[in-house]
């Protein structure tokens, strides 16, 4: 069964910061795009930041440009965020999601495979 696990999540203060990494289990990703999405309660699910396979591309949401940071392994099998300078408005469950190869995208309905899902709380 392909898999997307991500780690990384938990609870944290405003301002501090967070590493998420995705990892897939039953196959490869490396010629993927990798996209991570978050969903906070109630909410629509929210396009955070995403980058080429080759890593040569990456784009973010406005409310986290300057404060996430998308990257790619060595391997380019494995994709964290770093998250810095958390806010409250930050608290949700962050999706890591692959697409096949073609241009980055934001929207959701474009991704082939999700992870479960890992809970990011920033306390005021």
């Amino acid at each position: 069964q392909v898999q997307l696990v991500e780690s990384g999540g938990g609870l944290v203060q405003a301002g501090g910061s967070l590493r998420l990494s995705c990892a897939p289990s039953g196959r490869t990703f490396s010629n993927y795009n990798m996209g991570w999405f978050r969903q906070a309660p109630g909410k629509e699910r929210d396009f955070v930041a995403t980058i080429s396979w080759s890593g040569d591309s990456t784009a973010y949401a406005d409310s986290v440009k300057g404060r996430f940071t998308i990257s790619r392994g060595n391997a380019k099998n494995t994709v964290y965020l770093q998250m810095n300078s958390l806010k409250p408005e930050d608290t949700a469950v962050y999706y890591c999601a692959a697409d096949r190869p073609g241009p980055i995208t934001s929207m959701p309905h474009e991704y082939d495979y999700w992870g479960q899902g890992t809970q990011v709380t920033v306390s005021s």
